[in-house]
């Protein structure tokens, strides 16, 4: 008996994120979304059993990266590529029937590692035992640090971002826990829900996301509210101010990114697995497209790592302004 799940275009909105990764939203979503609908409504897998499929699909690839031979880089690839969609249709599964669970993720993250490292080794051997060129040993080394690199990293500077917002937020609660105000708000977070906003252009659209005064204490500001008096709009907090000021236009690209849900990461750990285990064996240039792909990785990582020390001198100024309005703020409150 077929479960009773919602419509496509639904399912389409429950599952697919916001934004993702340019391979995923256009090469695999389309053919994940129907596919999680369809196993939704007439099987009861669970999205542990397609992390699973995933992984044992991604080691029949190694195995056919392995031989070597054009014809097996070939299929090991369509088959990368199909691990791949199955690896996405996990997490679409979770949250399309709300059965996902902390282990399923630490399966997922941890399945995915080994399987880059097993193609990695497969793939670069498979071609060393064809042509004896050491090279490929190297390369093997590179994919596997590379890829551990990118997912180390990405996981420290979500810690230092959710702690600066953390520090932001319990500073902000202190300075106004005795006033009726609205509450804080980051505008990374409104521009990424709000990516038709042009900060520059369109002034109309961005008046309530331009950031406000935090700590501009007057005799008005702690005044309590009248009742029949509108709420004001949340203190905006902008951690990426300066790298917005260098670098004009990447607001406009990153929210006409985000306007087709792929995010401004372009190459991504997600993209360098597809350029080394799926361009480079089906054009059977493992070489070129192993080195091409680690070197765009490389610079996108050093670009998301000059932006995280420009967020820390916002988020530095951020703290050190309130640290400068708390007297301003006992001198207000002795004079009234």
């Amino acid at each position: 008996m077929p479960r009773d799940i919602p419509p496509l275009a639904e399912v389409r909105r429950i599952t697919e994120k916001k934004r993702d990764a340019w391979w995923t939203v256009i090469l695999v979503d389309p053919v994940a979304t129907p596919l999680v609908r369809w196993i939704a409504r007439h099987t009861r897998a669970t999205p542990n059993q397609l992390t699973w499929g995933a992984f044992l699909v991604g080691l029949g690839s190694a195995a056919c990266f392995a031989q070597g031979d054009w014809r097996w880089l070939l299929l090991g690839a369509a088959l990368y590529h199909v691990s791949f969609i199955f690896d996405c249709m996990d997490g679409k599964l979770a949250r399309l029937t709300g059965t996902g669970s902390v282990f399923g993720a630490w399966l997922d993250f941890v399945f995915d590692r080994i399987r880059v490292l097993v193609c990695s080794v497969a793939l670069m051997g498979g071609q060393y035992a064809r042509t004896d060129d050491v090279l490929y040993l190297w390369l093997a080394l590179a994919v596997a640090s590379l890829d551990s690199l990118r997912y180390i990293d990405s996981l420290e500077i979500f810690k230092i971002r959710h702690g600066m917002r953390k520090q932001i937020k319990a500073r902000m609660r202190a300075a106004r826990k005795a006033e009726n105000q609205a509450e804080l708000a980051f505008m990374e977070d409104l521009l990424r829900e709000n990516p038709e906003a042009d900060l520059e252009t369109d002034r109309d659209t961005v008046a309530p996301l331009e950031p406000v005064a935090l700590l501009e204490t007057t005799a008005a500001d702690t005044a309590p509210l009248d009742a029949t008096e509108a709420p004001r709009r949340p203190a905006v907090v902008d951690l990426h101010q300066e790298f917005r000021r260098r670098f004009p236009w990447w607001v406009r690209s990153r929210n006409f990114l985000l306007r087709h849900r792929i995010r401004a990461h372009l190459i991504s750990g997600i993209e360098f697995q597809m350029g080394v285990f799926i361009i480079g064996p089906a054009v059977d240039a493992v070489v070129a497209t192993t080195v091409i792909s680690g070197a765009l990785l490389l610079v996108f990582e050093l670009a998301i790592i000059y932006k995280l020390l420009l967020s820390t001198r916002d988020f530095t100024r951020t703290i050190n302004s309130f640290e400068t309005a708390e007297p301003l703020r006992a001198t207000t409150s002795v004079s009234s």
